[in-house]
């Protein structure tokens, strides 16, 4: 080969890849051309397809892995092809504040969605002035998908397809009816919120199109599901043969209303209450789910290069009649003990991640920054960390520090510590913590004329939040104080007030909660 034909072959090389870059960076909120697509096959062939699995109120002790008494095989084969994080974060403790940092990978105080939106999910929504992280994806070249519960602005402009998703199915409220019907061999546990969760308010939708389709929602989500994947993966030179794909499946399973069909109750078996048998019945249709999606994947030549997130918006809820486990952990969804924050936290990527059980504390906004690294891109004001780079490295102490804010009560966890200050209060707890009478709009949360509870636990030797160590450590809770004082003032004033100022008693410290 001469120099000239070298040199001219190089500069041509050169010249592609530099194309390829300019048509991804240069695309800005435009979708890329499915040229640009195919002239960036050869890169995008080492990112990984990307799907994040969010199920709704699901306990940490909740697959049958860690001790939970529903079986849950394909979720616990997923935990075992890869990483599962022992000490995972979600950012609230209940479900719509959550899902907005899962979206945007940034913290929902920092724009002011810092309550349940309860009452008034027809009227607002994630400020527009938020980048999703499905924004970001689409823009790094990714085809990207919403299935299941959306939760976080229901006027157009804010919906899912407004929002960076090319394709959506589901529901844009938090929950909706799982059956048409509920036949005589069906079984339906009423709580309290049921009378609101109807296909009427709460219909199901095929992009903007409101539908009312036959069939168990959890299986139409996981039908959903696989139609958007496709069934083209690896070709046989190893070259990803479509775009990578980024999908958000967002099962409203295990929550409420609880229904299950016969087919899933067969499963369960007739031991227990109806709360268990119901609850356990809708995690066999769970778990089937996840089950397909990887069979899918593989089937499809897939699996190896696709990474799955799976994790729970919340911790598991007091109002399902014991049917859930937040075990060993203290408290219950809508709590800031990690009954509340500390969820089922799940990465397998097969051709990356090998498997392992690891205990650095981790956040639900990891999964914005994980994504966006991945694709080759930057998410705007992300405030997480690559967790596949983590995992690349040799286990690391728990040094990070978490926060987490709901009105005039906070909470720090740094390390082995972690700081809960929170409202005192007169009235006694309610059984039912999240089902009672609203709290009037408008009304601000403040610090209780009764001052504030500041308890501080440490976590090595006490994960279950039994014994406040406050009194021997003043110098930590100073310290953390520190900390939160620093950390909020990024933060700004909420966009709507809480609706839900619950009481609880937990070892003694009546307090009063916002949500």
């Amino acid at each position: 080969m001469n120099a000239n034909h070298f040199f001219r072959r190089h500069a041509l090389r050169v010249f592609a890849v530099a194309a390829a870059v300019t048509l991804v960076s240069c695309a800005g909120s435009a979708p890329p051309t499915r040229t640009a697509v195919e002239s960036s096959r050869a890169s995008a062939a080492a990112r990984p397809n990307i799907i994040v699995v969010v199920v709704d109120d699901m306990g940490y002790n909740d697959f049958s892995l860690v001790g939970g008494k529903i079986p849950t095989p394909n979720i616990d084969r997923l935990a075992q092809s890869g990483a599962r994080m022992t000490a995972g974060y979600v950012t609230a403790a209940v479900c719509a504040p959550s899902r907005t940092a899962i979206l945007t990978g940034r913290q929902q105080t920092r724009f002011g969605f810092e309550f349940n939106p309860v009452g008034r999910d027809e009227t607002s929504g994630l400020s527009l002035a938020e980048t999703t992280i499905a924004q970001t994806m689409k823009k790094a070249g990714y085809r990207t998908g919403m299935v299941g519960k959306w939760h976080i602005g229901q006027q157009p402009g804010y919906q899912p397809l407004d929002r960076g998703f090319d394709y959506f199915y589901g529901v844009l409220g938090g929950a909706t009816p799982y059956l048409r019907s509920i036949g005589a061999d069906d079984l339906h546990v009423v709580t309290a919120e049921d009378s609101r969760i109807t296909r009427q308010r709460l219909p199901l939708f095929d992009g903007r199109t409101p539908i009312d389709p036959e069939g168990y929602v959890t299986d139409l989500f996981t039908d959903k599901s696989i139609g958007f994947i496709g069934d083209r993966g690896v070709g046989d030179r190893g070259v990803q043969e479509q775009q990578p794909f980024f999908l958000y499946l967002a099962y409203t399973a295990p929550h409420t209303p609880l229904q299950a069909p016969v087919k899933y109750l067969q499963r369960a078996g007739k031991g227990g209450s109806d709360f268990d048998r119901v609850y356990a019945g809708m995690f066999a249709a769970l778990d089937d789910g996840v089950g397909r999606l990887i069979e899918h994947l593989k089937k499809t030549g897939q699996y190896d290069n696709t990474l799955v997130f799976f994790i729970s918006d919340n911790g598991c809820p007091s109002y399902v009649g014991g049917a859930c486990s937040n075990k060993p952990l203290n408290g219950w969804k809508g709590y800031p003990w990690d009954g509340g924050l500390r969820v089922p936290y799940l990465i397998s990527w097969p051709a990356r991640i090998k498997p392992q059980v690891r205990n650095e504390i981790v956040s639900s906004l990891d999964i914005a920054a994980t994504s966006a690294a991945l694709a080759g891109i930057t998410h705007p004001r992300a405030e997480g960390v690559n967790l596949v780079s983590v995992l690349d490295r040799p286990q690391q102490a728990n040094g990070r520090t978490l926060f987490w804010r709901t009105g005039p009560n906070h909470v720090v966890r740094q390390g082995r510590w972690k700081m809960i200050v929170a409202n005192k209060a007169a009235a006694p707890a309610a059984d039912d913590d999240l089902g009672r009478s609203l709290r009037p709009d408008g009304i601000a949360a403040t610090v209780s004329p009764l001052g504030q509870w500041t308890l501080l636990y440490d976590l090595e030797k006490d994960p279950g939040e039994k014994v406040d160590v406050a009194a021997q450590n003043p110098q930590v809770v100073a310290s953390l104080q520190r900390l939160f004082a620093e950390w909020d003032k990024d933060n700004v004033e909420p966009q709507w007030t809480s609706r839900r100022g619950i009481t609880v008693e937990v070892n003694g410290a009546r307090a009063e909660l916002f949500n």
